[in-house]
């Protein structure tokens, strides 16, 4: 009978445990999110880099955000470009459009690369929602100032590259 309740009991553990860390992201992430609102960035931070070096675009782009502007953590924006791309690599419109920026302004990762960023920044377009309409339209906005001055040749490269280009699974 004790052999019964303690395989029963460890089988209810490890339904619990599934069902905590199914739950855990999504809680986790609002927790964050919550943290950075209250300028809480420690909390932020910490829980965002846990997520980040599992691969989540979100928390990359998000712990990205954070390295861009200094907040919570040191101004890096070589780590902020490192982050963007592992993220903007999974399809991640906001970071596709953010490493599409830092490329297209040469801001933190040297050299200015128009074609890449005009790459990144389309895929974000097309990839943003009706919810992100804010962001899409400055992401237009980037992509026209960029085209302006890029040659055709540069352009339909861009072009060729943003449409050959396919997601990859979570960087780990």
């Amino acid at each position: 009978m004790k052999t019964v309740l303690f395989a029963f009991s460890v089988l209810m553990l490890g339904f619990w445990s599934a069902g905590a860390s199914a739950q855990s992201y999504e809680d986790q992430m609002r927790q964050a999110a919550g943290a950075y609102e209250r300028k809480d960035m420690a909390t932020a931070a910490r829980i965002w880099k846990v997520w980040a070096a599992k691969g989540e675009a979100e928390a990359q782009t998000l712990l990205g955000a954070m390295y861009w502007s200094g907040e919570g953590v040191p101004r890096d924006h070589k780590e902020a470009a490192r982050l963007y791309l592992a993220a903007a690599k999974q399809g991640y419109a906001r970071a596709q459009n953010d490493i599409g920026f830092m490329l297209a302004f040469g801001e933190g990762i040297p050299p200015q690369d128009d074609v890449e960023a005009y790459k990144w920044i389309k895929l974000a377009t097309e990839r943003y929602t009706a919810k992100n309409q804010d962001r899409l339209d400055q992401a237009r906005k980037d992509l026209a100032t960029l085209k302006a001055r890029m040659t055709p040749a540069q352009i339909a490269e861009a072009e060729k590259r943003a449409k050959a280009w396919k997601p990859s699974p979570a960087s780990r």
